[in-house]
């Protein structure tokens, strides 16, 4: 990201900043992705009760998105985001020290509502830039925080299965959390004084009011359902190459993420698109991408190491193009609302994200790895057409 797309006064490193800091925060919330099995093995119980812990952190992180990033709008960002660092570090710790599941579940739902940071942070760095550069803004944050998630499963399954516990992946988490503490705020903008006034409790008054907002709508819909077939992908994969023919174990599941990062890396490409062409076109190409890659995870990918990894690329490709794409839509509406418009955005996104951890568990235990792909496909059509209804509906 150069520095001549940034406003002057902006502190040199900034974006690279905040975009690592996306990755280690968002990151977070997947860390359990590829241990789900051993977490089963771990405490003697079904996968489908593991598969819980990937439910909590979902929903956790939604109830943070609505709860907590609408202070993006009022508070000093310094001061945000060094609460909300402490209190994850402390809730990682709590997870990794866990002795059940029940305990592991209520640390889950206790950290993830403050491990938003990257919410916070992608509003506040497109005040950052000239307008016209708000997509590759965007884009620049969103490849970090897509990085996380992909590069979370990665490291993750690799520490798990080498100190022979899930326990240190956590562990892990909660030190790289830390880390952040001394650094981040260093590079937080001032905000104005008179910006803050607003109290809380109009922030979360004025968010209904910003339902008005058709494009708002659209980008809700959307990733509501497309975020969905992205987590029932990944919080079944774990399952399915543990089973013949692969017999993969939690390092090779995360080594996944790190296999899907070429399609994330394209994201800066999305928002020049967005930039230059609008957000609608490249959501055709987002969504068009991520139907082809459940075909070819249902099919190629049922027994082939290969057909998965070009699977993944194509999926993390379609759901980061379109989120760059939405997130470009809703922060064209208004500089000063764009914290509680994202609120939105990702809540809608996040509750999707649980609500396909949890249909992707059934889809498995009904149907298997093919019962997950019909799903995701079917759910990913579903995005597509309120796309379609969306754009006839804007033209009238």
């Amino acid at each position: 990201m150069t520095s001549s797309i940034m406003l002057p006064g902006v502190r040199r490193g900034t974006i690279p900043v905040m975009a690592a800091a996306c990755s280690v925060m968002v990151g977070n919330i997947y860390v359990c992705q590829p241990l789900l099995a051993q977490i089963a093995e771990s405490f003697g119980v079904p996968e489908r009760t593991s598969s819980l812990v990937a439910v909590a952190t979902q929903i956790g992180y939604a109830f943070g998105i609505l709860l907590v990033v609408p202070l993006a709008d009022m508070a000093q960002p310094a001061r945000l985001v060094r609460w909300l660092l402490g209190l994850t570090a402390l809730g990682l710790a709590a997870a990794a020290l866990a002795p059940n599941i029940p305990l592991l579940l209520v640390a889950s739902l206790c950290f993830a509502p403050v491990t938003v940071v990257a919410q916070v942070l992608i509003p506040l760095a497109t005040s950052l830039a000239l307008p016209e550069n708000r997509g590759r803004i965007i884009g620049a944050l969103s490849t970090g925080l897509v990085l996380g998630i992909l590069l979370s499963r990665t490291i993750s399954g690799i520490v798990a299965q080498s100190a022979g516990s899930w326990r240190a992946s956590y562990a892990l988490a909660a030190a790289l959390t830390v880390a952040l503490f001394f650094i981040l705020p260093r590079f937080m903008p001032a905000r104005r004084r008179d910006l803050l006034t607003t109290r809380y409790r109009d922030l979360l008054a004025s968010l209904p009011a910003l339902l008005r907002h058709r494009p708002l709508l659209l980008s809700m819909g959307m990733n509501f359902f497309a975020f969905g077939a992205f987590s029932a992908f990944w919080s079944t994969l774990a399952f399915h190459l543990g089973t013949p023919p692969f017999g993969l174990g939690p390092a090779a599941a995360g080594l996944f993420g790190l296999w899907g990062a070429p399609g994330a890396l394209l994201a800066p490409m999305a928002g020049r698109l967005s930039d230059r062409w609008g957000s609608a076109p490249v959501n055709v190409l987002a969504l068009s991408v991520a139907a082809v890659s459940f075909l070819v995870a249902g099919t190629w990918g049922a027994g082939s190491v290969a057909g998965l990894v070009v699977a993944v690329n194509l999926l993390d490709f379609g759901i980061q193009s379109g989120q760059v794409a939405n997130q470009t839509r809703i922060f064209g509406l208004g500089a000063e609302i764009r914290g509680r418009l994202n609120t939105l955005y990702m809540t809608a996104s996040f509750v999707g994200g649980a609500l396909g951890a949890l249909a992707g568990g059934l889809a498995w235990t009904a149907a298997g790895w093919t019962g997950v792909c019909w799903l995701g496909g079917g759910v990913i059509g579903i995005s597509a057409l309120l796309l379609l209804i969306g754009t006839v509906a804007g033209r009238r």
